[in-house]
C-alpha cells in the first residue's frame, strides 16, 4: 500500500515528536520541585492545610510594623484585606521599608506567621513585583 520511504519517514516524523514530547515533559517535570509560587496573605488564609514546602509571600510592609532585634527582624506583609507576620534573620535589602512591596522567601508555620529566608525588595524605590501589584489591584 504505501511505499518503503514514506512508512520510514512516517516512523521519523513519529519518532521525532516522541522524543520532543519526552524532552518537554522531562524538563516541566524537573522544575516542578524548583518553582517557588507568589501567594498574597488572603491566599495564605483560605488554604485548607499547611505544607511544609517553601514558599513565597508578596505583598506591602505594613507601615509602623518592622520591629529589629540584634538579629532578627519582624515585620507584616499585608495586602490591605489580610496580614501575616514575618520573621527574618539576616541582612535586609537598602530599599527594604514600610509601605513598600515585598516578597519574602521561606517556610509557613501556621496561617499568620511565616519564617522567611531570604527578602526579595532588590530594586528601585517605585518598583513593585507585578504579582503583587495584581493581587493589591483585585483588593
Amino acid at each position: 500500500m504505501y511505499g518503503r520511504k514514506v512508512k520510514l519517514r512516517f516512523f521519523f516524523v513519529l519518532l521525532t515528536l516522541l522524543t520532543l514530547f519526552l524532552i518537554v515533559f522531562l524538563i516541566l517535570k524537573s522544575l516542578e520541585k524548583n518553582v517557588v509560587y507568589f501567594q498574597s496573605p488572603s491566599e495564605i488564609k483560605a488554604l485548607s492545610e499547611i505544607k511544609k514546602n517553601k514558599i513565597r509571600v508578596g505583598g506591602m510592609v505594613k507601615i509602623n510594623s518592622i520591629s529589629m532585634k540584634t538579629k532578627e527582624i519582624n515585620f507584616i506583609i499585608t495586602d490591605f484585606e489580610n496580614e501575616i507576620n514575618v520573621i527574618y534573620s539576616g541582612v535586609v535589602p537598602n530599599l527594604f521599608t514600610e509601605g513598600k512591596g515585598v516578597v519574602a522567601e521561606g517556610y509557613l508555620k501556621d496561617k499568620n506567621f511565616f519564617l522567611a529566608t531570604k527578602i526579595l525588595a532588590k530594586h528601585d524605590e517605585n518598583y513593585m513585583p507585578p504579582e503583587v501589584k495584581a493581587a493589591l489591584q483585585e483588593k
